[in-house]
C-alpha cells in the first residue's frame, strides 16, 4: 500500500467537519478563503485567480496575516501541466510562503512533490481515473482528491463506490471525495465509502464572501440538478455548467467554433468561466446566498446528527 493514513488523522483534528472547499476559477479569492478557514474547513483558491504573481504574492501574504493558529490550513491549487508558463513562478511563490496545502492539477505532480515536501507542506492531486490515481500516487502525493460524476466545472465520470474502492486497494493515505457533496448528510456518506475529506464547491459559490456575481448567485439558488449540462463543447474537457447560463451566452455547441472556450484563450465575446457558469449535481441544495459560517454551521448539524442516526442503527 501507498500512502501514509496518518497525514488524514493530523489534518482531520484541524478541522470541525472533514471538508475542503474545492478551489473556483474566477470564485475563489483571499476573503472565501478566510471565510472558510475561520469557519474550520479547508479554504482554497486556485493561483492563477490572482491575475499576476504580484497579485499571489500578496494574496498569499494577506492569507499568512489574516489566519491564526486556530484557524484551519489554507490550500493553493497549481497547474501543473507544462503549458502553465506561470508554474515556475507561483510554485517559487508556494514554497516562499510555505502555503501548508497545495493542490495539484492537470499534469504530473511530481516535481512539486520534493519543493513542497522541503517545507513541511502536503500535496494532494486530484485525478479522475484509477490509472492517474495510481500515477499520482506513485509520484509521492501525500492525498487524492477523487472527481466523480456530478462535480462541478471539470468533472469526472467515475461512480464514486467503484472510484473510491479500486483507489483504496493501493492507496492508504488520505481520500478526498468530490461530486454531488452539498450537505452534512452527503458529506458523512463519503466518509462511509471510505473517503476522509469532502470536496465541496457549489454551495460556496453562493457564499457572500466569493467572487461570484450576484446573478451567478441567484441562478444557484434557482437552479436544480436538472439544469446542469455536461458538455465538452467549451473548454474541450467535459465539464458541468448551467445550462441557464449556456442559454442566455447564445452558445451553441452544434455551431462551428475556432476552438474550446478556455477561460485564457476564449472569443472576445465569449468565455467559459466568465460568461457560462459552472456548478454540480448537488446544486438543488441552494437556496439561499448567507456567509461562510453559516453554511458551514448547517452542514455540520446535519453531519453530526447523519453520524448519531448511523450509531443507533448499529445499536451504538
Amino acid at each position: 500500500m501507498i500512502g501514509d493514513p496518518a497525514i488524514a488523522s493530523t489534518l482531520r483534528a484541524k478541522l470541525t467537519l472533514p471538508v475542503l472547499a474545492g478551489p473556483m476559477f474566477l470564485v475563489s479569492g483571499p476573503e472565501l478563503v478566510i471565510g472558510c478557514c475561520r469557519a474550520g474547513i479547508v479554504g482554497s483558491f486556485p493561483t492563477l485567480n490572482a491575475r499576476t504573481p504580484a497579485i499571489l504574492d500578496e494574496w498569499l501574504a494577506t492569507l499568512s496575516a489574516e489566519l491564526t493558529a486556530d484557524a484551519a490550513p489554507y490550500a493553493a491549487n497549481l497547474i501543473v501541466h507544462p503549458t502553465n508558463e506561470r508554474l515556475p513562478d507561483d510554485l517559487a511563490l508556494l514554497v516562499r510562503h510555505k502555503v501548508p496545502l497545495v493542490i495539484a492539477s492537470v499534469g504530473n505532480p511530481g516535481p512539486v512533490v520534493d519543493q513542497v515536501h522541503d517545507y513541511g507542506g502536503l500535496v494532494f492531486s486530484d485525478v479522475a481515473s484509477v490509472k492517474h490515481a495510481r500515477r499520482a500516487a506513485e509520484s509521492g502525493v501525500d492525498g487524492l482528491i477523487l472527481l466523480c460524476a456530478g462535480s462541478g466545472g471539470h468533472t469526472g465520470w467515475l461512480n464514486p463506490f467503484a472510484f473510491v474502492t479500486e483507489v483504496r486497494k493501493f492507496f492508504a493515505g488520505p481520500l478526498v471525495l468530490a461530486g454531488t457533496i452539498s450537505n452534512g448528510h452527503t458529506i458523512h456518506v463519503a466518509e462511509e465509502l471510505g473517503a476522509d475529506f469532502a470536496y465541496i464547491g457549489t454551495p460556496f459559490i453562493a457564499a457572500t464572501e466569493s467572487m461570484a456575481e450576484e446573478d451567478y448567485r441567484q441562478m444557484l439558488i434557482d437552479s436544480c440538478a436538472d439544469d446542469i449540462e455536461l458538455t465538452a463543447a467549451l473548454t474541450g474537457m467535459p465539464a458541468n455548467m448551467l445550462r441557464q447560463s449556456i442559454a442566455r451566452s447564445g452558445f451553441k455547441p452544434e455551431a462551428k467554433h475556432d476552438g474550446p472556450f478556455h477561460a485564457e484563450k476564449g472569443t472576445k465575446a465569449l468565455r467559459a468561466w466568465r460568461d457560462i457558469w459552472s456548478a454540480g449535481q448537488g446544486v438543488g441544495d441552494i437556496d439561499r446566498a448567507e456567509p461562510v459560517a453559516s453554511i458551514v454551521d448547517r452542514m455540520k448539524r446535519d453531519y453530526d446528527a447523519a453520524r448519531k442516526a448511523s450509531l443507533q442503527r448499529l445499536g451504538g
